[in-house]
């Protein structure tokens, strides 16, 4: 709607904001708002003079969200636009989704954290292995101690050691990170894959259901097929 209109007061009665009022509500600046017009995130507004413009009360939302993919999934304005374009509703339900799925997951991490000290009593890892593994990103302690997550990551290397994976035949903490860099590309891939197949697809609820459902069939397929591609690495290396 960019033709201007004969009317000034058309677009207040309407509920449209001036460009100051639009700022407010959506908590982002002025000066953003007018890159995010150069670039075709948002529709032009109503003109009723050559300085004077009026904006839909639904960019308020619209403007939300393209920061909110902006700055928290530090995508690129290109990229938001092709979303918001294809389809504005399907977008928001991908950040619903997302937001749900993370704060159940944080909820889970942030429960029964283990100290260091407890740590290192019922598993027996030394402390430089912990403080290596804290550098390397594969344990993310907090002041709180280790998550569930930490603590089992501790107990499958503890279990290594205790099999002969150790030092003295060349294996340490270092190791962990060629399955750290592997998982990261497949993990990327599969929040890619949820989102688009499930965000505003279902209800949030059922969407999350659905994730948790598939949690242990996911490590069991991933236990299995790495046990097949070994068998078949092996193969391939002897013939």
């Amino acid at each position: 709607m960019s033709a201007a209109s004969g009317n000034g007061d058309a677009p207040r009665e309407n509920g449209y904001l001036k460009m100051r009022e639009l700022a407010e509500a959506s908590g982002v600046s002025s000066g953003t708002i007018k890159h995010y017009l150069r670039e075709g995130l948002l529709p032009e507004p109503v003109k009723t003079s050559r300085n004077m413009a009026y904006y839909p009360p639904d960019f308020v939302e619209r403007i939300k969200l393209i920061k909110q993919l902006q700055e928290e999934r530090f995508m690129p304005l290109k990229v938001i636009k092709k979303m918001i374009d294809r389809d504005p509703e399907r977008a928001r339900a991908m950040v619903e989704l997302e937001d749900k799925v993370l704060e159940r997951a944080l909820a889970g991490e942030d429960a029964a954290r283990v100290s260091r000290a407890e740590l290192e009593r019922r598993y027996e890892v030394p402390r430089e292995v912990l403080t290596r593994l804290a550098e390397l990103g594969i344990l993310t302690p907090t002041s709180r101690g280790y998550s569930p997550s930490d603590v089992k990551i501790v107990e499958a290397i503890a279990r290594f050691r205790a099999g002969g994976y150790d030092e003295t035949i060349g294996f340490t903490v270092y190791d962990t990170l060629r399955y750290k860099r592997a998982l990261e590309e497949l993990v990327k891939e599969e929040v890619e894959v949820l989102m688009e197949r499930l965000a505003g697809q279902m209800e949030i609820d059922r969407a999350l259901e659905v994730i948790d459902s598939g949690a242990e069939p996911l490590q069991d397929l991933i236990g299995a097929l790495h046990s097949k591609l070994l068998v078949a690495e092996l193969k391939r290396q002897r013939a």
